[in-house]
C-alpha cells in the first residue's frame, strides 16, 4: 500500500512568441549558441527542455547570477541515458549543449512550431503542451561520481540503473502501451515526453485528461483513447464488467492470481505466471541483480546482496515470497541501501489485482530511528485501539511489523514513478506470508516536496482556501506531515488490512479490487488522523503537533479531490476518494466549516475553510470506528453509501469540491524527475 502526495495542474498560457520580442538570439549558421547563457530564467528553461525532451534541468543558480554555469546543469535519467560529458567537456559547455541552449531560447522567445500542421493535429500539439506544462519539472539528484562513491556502489548503482530500464519495459507490457510508442510523431518532441512521463499516450492532468484532443499521437477517427490493459485478453475488456465475470468464474482465484497474466478466448482462458509471459526481459534483470550481488564485497551489506539474489530468483522462477523474507530482514541497522524491486501495488489496472513491476532505488535516512523508539512499544496498544472501535467479528491481532524507514529516494521506475506528484509512504508486501503476518518493511520519503519551490507552492495553495485563523496552524516544516506518513503506513499493518477475510472472504472478494483499495487506503488515513491526538494524549507528542499535522492532512485532502473522484475509464481514484469522505465527514461533524462570506488568508478569494481543532479527536475516532466497522464486518452497504453521499451526491457538498479543486489547480505540482551522476 501506498501514500502519495496529489498530482495536479493549472492551464497554460499557449502562445509564448506573443509577448516576447527583442533581438533574436544569436546563433552561428549551425546553430550552436554564441553568447552567455543568461537567456532565458531558470524556470522556463526547465519548462521549455521538457516541452523538447531534452534530459537537461537547471538544478539551481547557486552564484544567483541568473546565469546557467556547467557545475550547475543535471542531466537526467529516461529512455536513453546520456552522460554529463556528452554536454559538459572539461568543465566548459560543449557545442552539442550549446545546440540544445540556442533551441530552449527559441521555444521560450517564440513557442512551438506549429506551421504547416493540419489544424486537428496543431490542436492536438497545443493539447499535449498543456498537459506537460501541468507539471513543475523537480529534481531528485544523487551523487555517484567518483569523487562522491566508492566503486563497489558505483558498480551496484549501474546495475540496479540498467535492471530499473528493463523493469519498465515489463510495466509498459503490463499496461499495454509497448508497442504503441512508435506512433508519436518523429518531429513532435513534446508528444515523445508525454509518452514517457505518463508512461503512454494519456493524458492525466484534471485540466486535460477529458480533452478529446489531448493524445501522444494523433488518432484515427472512432479510435479510443482507452488503451486496453495487457493483463487481459484484449476482446475480454469490451464487457465493462469483465473483472466482475472473471472473478466469478470456477477458477476466478487463479485468473486473479495478483502475478499472472490472463491469456487465452472466451472460456478457454489461462493464467501465465508473470516469470513466463515477460520471460525474456525477466531473466534480463536477473542478470542485472545478479551483477549487483556480485559486486558487493562490503561485509556490511550481506542482507543487501542476499536480497538481490533472492530477487534475481524471483524473476527467473516466479518465487516472489522467498525475495519477500529476504527483503524483511534488511533494515535501517544492517544496509545503507534500500531497494524493492518487482511487482507489487494494483491500483494502476482495470481490477485493481494484478500487482505492477516497479522499481524503488534509495539510501537509508537514519532519522526514522527516532519514530522507532516512539512507537515500536505501542504497536500492540494501537491495535488494541482500532480492534476496539471495530467491534466483532474483528478481533485483536499479535502484530510484529516494523515501523518505517526513512529513505531518500534515487529513483523510482515502473509503477512507481508518477506523472504528477510521488508516493511519499509504502507498506509492502501487500500478498504472502511476510505480509499476512505483519513482517512487512515500511518506508517514509524524506527528499520529496522539500525543495523550495514544492514548499512555496503548497503554502500559496492552502493560502487560497483556509481562512486566516486556520492558516495560523499551518506550518511549512515537513514534519509533522511525515508523521502523519509514518502512522499511515504503520495502519496498513493494523486493523482489519488487505488479507483479513470475512466469512471466508478478503477484501477484494467482499467489495470488489478498486472499492476495497480506496477502504484501505481511507482506513489508513484516518488512522493517521485518529492516531496523532490518540499519541498527544498519550504524551508522545505535544498537541500542536497533532495539530499542525490536522491542518496539513486536511491541505493533502485538497490536493487529492481536485484531481477528480475517477479516471477517464471511471476507475476511481482511491486518495481522491478517501478525500471527499473524510472532509466531507468532517463538514457534517462541524469540525470543517466553510464560511462562504470570509476571505481566504490570501486576501483574495472570498469563501474559506476553518478547521475546528478542538473537535478534531472526537470526531476522527468517530471516522475511524465506521470504517474499522465496515472493514471489520465485510459491510460493502455501508461501503457503498459512503462512496454515494461523499463522492458521487451532487448538491452543496459537491459544489464545495470544485470551489477547491479550480483555486488548486491554479499551480502546477511537481513532476519529479531524477538525476544520478555517475
Amino acid at each position: 500500500m501506498r501514500f502519495s502526495w496529489p498530482r495536479l495542474a493549472f492551464p497554460l498560457v499557449f502562445a509564448l512568441s506573443a509577448s516576447c520580442g527583442g533581438a533574436p538570439p544569436a546563433v552561428s549558421p549551425d546553430g550552436v549558441w554564441l553568447a552567455t547563457f543568461d537567456a532565458v530564467p531558470r524556470a522556463d528553461f526547465n519548462r521549455a527542455a521538457v516541452d523538447l525532451d531534452l534530459p537537461l534541468f537547471w538544478s539551481e543558480d547557486a552564484d544567483q547570477d541568473k546565469t546557467l554555469d556547467p557545475n550547475e546543469l543535471a542531466v537526467l535519467w529516461g529512455p536513453t541515458q546520456t552522460e554529463e560529458i556528452h554536454w559538459v567537456s572539461s568543465g566548459a559547455f560543449n557545442p552539442t549543449f550549446g545546440q540544445a541552449y540556442a533551441s530552449i531560447v527559441d521555444f521560450v522567445k517564440n513557442g512551438p512550431k506549429l506551421a504547416g500542421l493540419a489544424p486537428g493535429e496543431a490542436e492536438r500539439r497545443k493539447a499535449v503542451l498543456r498537459e506537460l506544462e501541468a507539471g513543475r519539472p523537480t529534481l531528485v539528484a544523487s551523487d555517484f561520481s567518483a569523487r562522491a562513491a566508492t566503486d563497489e556502489d558505483r558498480a551496484i548503482v549501474g546495475h540496479i540503473l540498467a535492471a530499473a530500464r528493463l523493469v519498465e519495459k515489463i510495466y509498459q507490457k503490463q499496461t499495454g502501451t509497448l508497442s504503441l510508442a512508435s506512433k508519436v510523431p518523429a518531429d513532435d518532441p513534446a508528444s515523445r515526453r508525454l509518452f514517457y512521463r505518463n508512461q503512454g499516450p494519456q493524458c492525466e492532468a484534471p485540466a486535460t485528461k477529458g480533452d478529446v484532443n489531448c493524445y501522444a499521437f494523433p488518432r484515427q477517427p472512432g479510435e479510443e483513447k482507452r488503451v486496453p490493459s495487457g493483463l487481459y485478453p484484449a476482446a475480454l475488456q469490451s464487457n465493462p464488467d469483465f473483472c466482475k465475470a472473471l472473478a466469478a468464474r470456477p477458477d476466478g482465484r487463479a485468473l486473479m492470481n495478483p502475478f499472472v497474466v490472463v491469456t487465452g478466448e472466451g472460456d478457454a482462458l489461462k493464467a501465465v505466471p508473470y516469470h513466463r509471459a515477460y520471460e525474456n526481459d525477466m531473466q534480463a534483470v536477473a542478470r542485472e541483480l545478479d551483477a549487483a550481488a556480485e559486486a558487493i564485497t562490503n561485509p556490511d551489506e550481506a542482507s543487501f546482496q542476499a536480497y538481490l539474489r533472492a530477487a534475481a530468483k524471483a524473476f527467473r522462477d516466479g518465487s516472489w515470497f522467498e525475495a519477500d523474507e529476504a527483503w524483511a530482514r534488511m533494515s535501517t541497522f544492517n544496509s545503507k541501501w534500500y531497494l524493492r524491486i518487482g511487482p507489487d501495488e494494483t491500483y494502476f489496472e482495470p481490477c485493481s489485482e494484478k500487482a505492477g513491476f516497479h522499481v524503488s532505488f534509495a539510501r537509508i535516512d537514519q532519522s526514522s530511528i527516532e519514530w522507532k523508539e516512539k512507537l515500536d512499544p505501542l504497536k500492540q496498544d494501537m491495535e488494541q485501539a482500532l480492534a476496539a472501535l471495530a467491534g466483532p467479528p474483528y478481533a485483536a491481532q499479535k502484530v510484529s511489523f516494523k515501523l518505517p524507514d526513512f529513505i531518500t529516494v534515487i529513483l523510482n521506475a515502473g509503477d512507481s514513478r508518477d506523472a504528477f506528484g510521488a508516493t511519499i509512504g509504502q507498506s509492502l508486501p501487500n500478498f504472502g506470508p511476510v505480509g499476512n503476518e505483519g513482517r512487512g518493511r515500511t518506508v517514509a520519503m524524506t527528499n520529496f516536496y522539500t525543495d523550495p519551490d514544492s514548499i512555496a507552492s503548497q503554502h500559496g495553495l492552502a493560502a487560497s482556501v483556509f481562512c486566516a485563523q486556520t492558516m495560523a496552524s499551518y506550518t511549512d516544516d515537513p514534519g509533522p506531515q511525515l508523521m502523519s506518513t509514518v502512522l499511515h503506513e504503520a495502519a496498513h499493518n493494523l486493523g482489519p488490512s488487505h488479507q483479513y477475510a470475512v466469512n471466508g472472504k478478503i477484501d477484494s472478494e467482499v467489495f470488489g479490487g478498486p472499492l476495497a483499495s480506496t477502504l484501505e487506503e481511507l482506513k489508513a488515513q484516518s488512522a493517521a488522523l485518529y492516531f496523532a491526538d490518540w499519541l498527544a494524549e498519550r504524551g508522545v507528542i505535544d498537541k500542536n503537533k497533532a495539530n499542525l499535522a490536522h491542518v496539513r492532512d486536511i491541505a493533502w485532502s485538497f490536493g487529492h479531490i481536485s484531481r477528480g473522484m475517477y479516471d477517464e475509464t471511471k476507475h476511481p481514484l482511491n486518495y481522491s476518494q478517501l478525500s471527499a469522505i473524510q472532509v466531507g465527514f468532517l463538514l457534517d461533524e462541524g469540525v470543517l466549516v466553510w464560511n462562504a462570506n470570509e476571505k481566504a488568508q490570501n486576501g483574495s478569494d472570498l469563501g474559506c475553510m476553518s478547521v475546528k481543532l478542538d473537535a478534531f479527536p472526537a470526531a476522527s475516532k468517530k471516522l475511524m470506528g465506521i470504517v474499522a466497522k465496515i472493514k471489520g464486518s465485510g459491510d460493502k452497504p455501508g461501503a457503498d453509501a459512503l462512496v454515494a453521499k461523499y463522492v458521487d451526491a451532487p448538491g452543496a457538498y459537491a459544489d464545495l469540491k470544485k470551489t477547491i479543486t479550480d483555486r488548486w489547480l491554479r499551480q502546477p505540482k511537481a513532476s519529479f524527475l531524477y538525476s544520478i551522476r555517475r
